[in-house]
């Protein structure tokens, strides 16, 4: 009897610790599967975080470029970067792109003229900056194929999850007597299909064109707004223009490019981009760029890709892993040492300008928004209108605007 009690108490300590065995180890063995008994824990795979998908904003202008519409481009070369900054101002910082379509008709020296989509802002607006109102002289104008061209021509993002806005600016309504036209209502069936809104803006007061512009901002599922003929921008001087201007050259000036013959030619355009806008642009408009271009979303504008001082500062690129003559021509001679301590301060010096320029930018739409209070408001501008639809519009996208955050 005694014998039998001793086995039995040896097996039972064995049953224990093959049983602690098992509960130590069958978790990790079986985390994919759902334990049969609920006593025994089922420790669950390690969660990878994901990283959050950038947001974008992808515009493109459909603008009238005939002669009655020489005020209104004007201001559009005037306004693009506080468009720009504006839109920047959401919440998640978005990455921004543009684009545009340029329009006359039939028997002027073009139908329509494409800018695709991008994110360098700079070479866009120089192209924009060789704009001028011509032709015309009559009505309807080519609308559908500059409808048509930026919903089929530009390289728009696929899926639906980003916010894609087309902007119709004119003063005439569209040809619909052109038999080799595909008209404004199939062209925006097509729009939806992609995923973008179609807004749309009249200068003047034409009838016919309000009719054509209410439809097809109904039809593509986005706002109808009228304003003046010079589109009732607003348009004030400050005191900080001249010194934002004048950091924005700076901060330019801090850009050092990398790479093969291709990519320095490349960058070579945008530079010259951004010397031929410092040469021909307003003082104002410089100032614009330099708020837009000191902000989150201005970086990839003011940068682009493979330049230097960001890329080794961010710990993406080791300056040691690149070719000597793949470096810019002014780091080429310099010892290693020299070339670290060069890019170092570059860093810096770009820090303490980009601080400089937010700091003042501030103060400028500051000193705007007190102006425009003391004159009623801005609530009839082309600023206003477009900030109003990207607010309503994106936040269906998910990006957040602050109501008072428009910038001038």
């Amino acid at each position: 009897m005694k014998l039998v009690k001793r086995k039995t108490k040896l097996f039972a300590a064995g049953l224990l610790v093959i049983t602690a065995a098992v509960v130590t180890i069958y978790p990790f063995y079986n985390v994919n599967r759902v334990s049969a008994n609920p006593h025994i824990p089922v420790v669950a795979p390690p969660v990878l975080s994901v990283p959050a998908q950038t947001q974008k904003i992808e515009v493109v202008f459909v603008l009238d470029t005939t002669s009655s519409m020489s005020g209104l481009i004007q201001a559009a070369k005037e306004k693009i970067w506080s468009i720009a900054s504006t839109m920047a101002s959401a919440q998640s910082a978005p990455e921004i792109k543009m684009g545009l379509v340029a329009f006359r008709d039939k028997g002027d020296a073009y139908v329509t003229k494409v800018i695709d989509l991008s994110s360098d802002l700079d070479s866009m607006y120089v192209q924009l900056m060789d704009f001028d109102a011509a032709g015309g002289g009559d009505t309807p104008e080519s609308v559908n194929q500059g409808l048509y061209d930026a919903v089929h021509r530009v390289t728009w993002s696929q899926g639906q999850d980003f916010y894609k806005v087309v902007f119709l600016v004119g003063d005439a309504p569209p040809h619909m007597d052109y038999q080799d036209d595909v008209k404004y209502p199939d062209i925006i069936k097509a729009a939806h299909q992609k995923g973008i809104v179609i807004n749309a803006i009249q200068c003047g007061e034409a009838k016919a064109t309000q009719q054509s512009w209410q439809r097809i901002a109904q039809l593509g599922q986005g706002d109808y707004f009228q304003v003046g003929q010079s589109g009732n921008a607003v348009a004030l001087k400050t005191p900080f223009d001249k010194n934002l201007a004048d950091l924005s050259k700076k901060l330019d000036d801090t850009r050092l490019y990398y790479g093969d013959a291709k990519e320095k030619a490349s960058k070579k355009k945008k530079l010259e981009a951004a010397d031929k806008l410092h040469t021909l642009s307003s003082v104002e408009s410089r100032a614009r760029r330099a708020t837009f271009n000191a902000s989150k979303s201005g970086k990839t504008n003011l940068l682009g890709k493979g330049e230097l001082v960001d890329e080794i500062a961010s710990g993406r690129v080791d300056l040691v892993d690149i070719e000597k003559d793949k470096l810019p021509a002014a780091l080429q001679t310099m010892a290693p040492d020299a070339q670290q301590a060069f890019i170092a301060e570059t860093a810096q010096q770009r820090k303490e300008l980009t601080q400089e320029i937010q700091q003042l930018a501030k103060q400028r739409n500051t000193y705007i928004k007190k102006q425009l209070n003391e004159k009623g408001g801005a609530s009839d501008s082309l600023d206003e209108k477009i900030f109003s639809a990207v607010r309503d519009q994106a936040a269906k996208k998910g990006l957040r605007y602050d109501a008072d955050l428009a910038t001038y």
